[in-house]
């Protein structure tokens, strides 16, 4: 076989994350989210990249969905389980950004992922939920699920994020 059978491609478009960035640092973490639902606001490159978008957003509560493709492929034919852990430190994280005012920041400190079955293009869509279990002033805590149309869980984690609260608020 060539490799001219063989060969796929992708085109990948983003637009400036200077944008996004701006807007989430001038706005409240639940209404930036909801201005990404609402088209308003840039998603972030890391969402073209990895093919995810935002279904829902609510106080504390996100869900990202994603459709497994090809390009998502470890060596032995399934989704690399980087891309699950990214879906979910990118969901539960998220969930901890709603509850922030303007102003405030996150980074995660740590995740935790467990990988419940392989994850392959037959598999379908996929919805990525991130609940905030515990929000604190410098520290906070959420887990994540990734379950398929049927509710079937394929993965999930917990994540511990720092919190940065904008000055006015010490």
């Amino acid at each position: 076989m060539t490799n001219s059978q063989t060969e796929r491609t992708r085109l990948i478009t983003w637009q400036d994350p200077g944008l996004t960035a701006v807007e989430a640092s001038q706005m409240g973490g639940l209404d930036f989210f909801r201005a990404w639902l609402a088209g308003e606001v840039p998603a972030p490159p890391i969402a073209a990249l990895m093919n995810f978008g935002m279904a829902e957003v609510s106080d504390g509560r996100i869900v990202f969905t994603m459709t497994p493709a090809e390009y998502h492929f470890n060596p032995i034919g399934t989704v690399h389980g980087g891309v699950a852990a990214t879906i979910l430190d990118s969901a539960m994280a998220c969930a901890v950004h709603t509850k922030l005012p303007a102003g405030g920041s996150y980074t995660t400190l740590e995740i935790k992922i467990n990988y419940i079955r392989p994850i392959t293009v037959d598999v379908g869509p996929l919805n990525c939920i991130g609940e905030v279990i515990h929000m604190g002033r410098r520290m906070a805590t959420a887990e994540g699920k990734l379950v398929d149309a049927n509710g079937k869980l394929h993965a999930h984690g917990t994540t511990t994020c720092m919190v940065f609260q904008p000055a006015s608020n010490y």
